[in-house]
């Protein structure tokens, strides 16, 4: 999908309105300038996550974009669930090399990682994808998990990965039943015990989309770029 495209979809039902954290005063103008130039309602900026969530007291926002690193000692799973909180996605903003720190950002829930290198229309095209609700997955989602030794995954049996291939694709669990031959409450059956397997693992995926998240980190779905996403929640 292209940045127009990206954009479009992303304008399709209201503004996109987006937040952004970072502690370098030139990267917050420059990020705001771009989200302006984009379309997108930049409607605070903090220098760090607990002042933007104090900002947005009462706003809604839909993107946050937030530096992996802050300047105040912040923890970056702390940052993620607070800016989280919000009702916001997060997309963290990083220096590519950080991997354990980009690691941590997606296990406590980010939406992605967009590279401080990115070109600026990358960036924008990521902020419109997770604005959309769609997983953002790249290479550098790819790289935090092959460089994570502590990582590991659920040991998901074939009818469960079958489940979980179909259901986190987006269809509803009744026409997954339907498509593997089993009843309706044999497949919320292995759904629980899936989640169960990766609460086990410190990876809990309580939503349908952390669900497609860990489908992708654990090879059961194929990657999506940055431009695209499965919207079939």
């Amino acid at each position: 999908m292209t940045l127009a495209e990206s954009l479009s979809a992303a304008r399709t039902d209201t503004l996109v309105r987006v937040g952004i954290v970072d502690d370098h005063e030139s990267v917050r103008l420059g990020l705001a300038a771009a989200c302006e130039k984009a379309g997108f309602d930049v409607i605070a900026t903090a220098s760090t996550a607990s002042e933007l969530v104090a900002a947005l007291k009462g706003l809604r926002c839909d993107v946050i974009v937030l530096d992996l690193s802050l300047g105040d000692g912040s923890r970056v799973t702390d940052n993620v669930r607070i800016t989280q909180d919000t009702g916001a996605s997060v997309l963290v903003h990083s220096i590519a090399d950080r991997v354990a720190l980009v690691r941590e950002a997606l296990a406590a829930g980010a939406a992605g990682v967009i590279p401080k290198s990115s070109p600026t229309t990358t960036v924008m095209a990521a902020v419109a994808t997770v604005a959309r609700g769609d997983v953002l997955n790249n290479l550098e989602w790819a790289t935090a998990i092959d460089a994570d030794r502590a990582f590991s995954k659920a040991q998901l049996g074939r009818r469960e990965r079958d489940v979980l291939h179909l259901y986190a694709s987006g269809l509803p669990l009744k026409m997954v039943a339907m498509q593997l031959g089993i009843a309706h409450s044999t497949a919320r059956e292995y759904l629980d015990r899936i989640r169960v397997k990766y609460v086990e693992v410190g990876r809990p995926a309580p939503t349908k989309v952390d669900l497609l998240r860990r489908a992708v980190e654990d090879g059961i779905l194929p990657g999506l770029d940055s431009g695209s996403g499965n919207g079939n929640f």
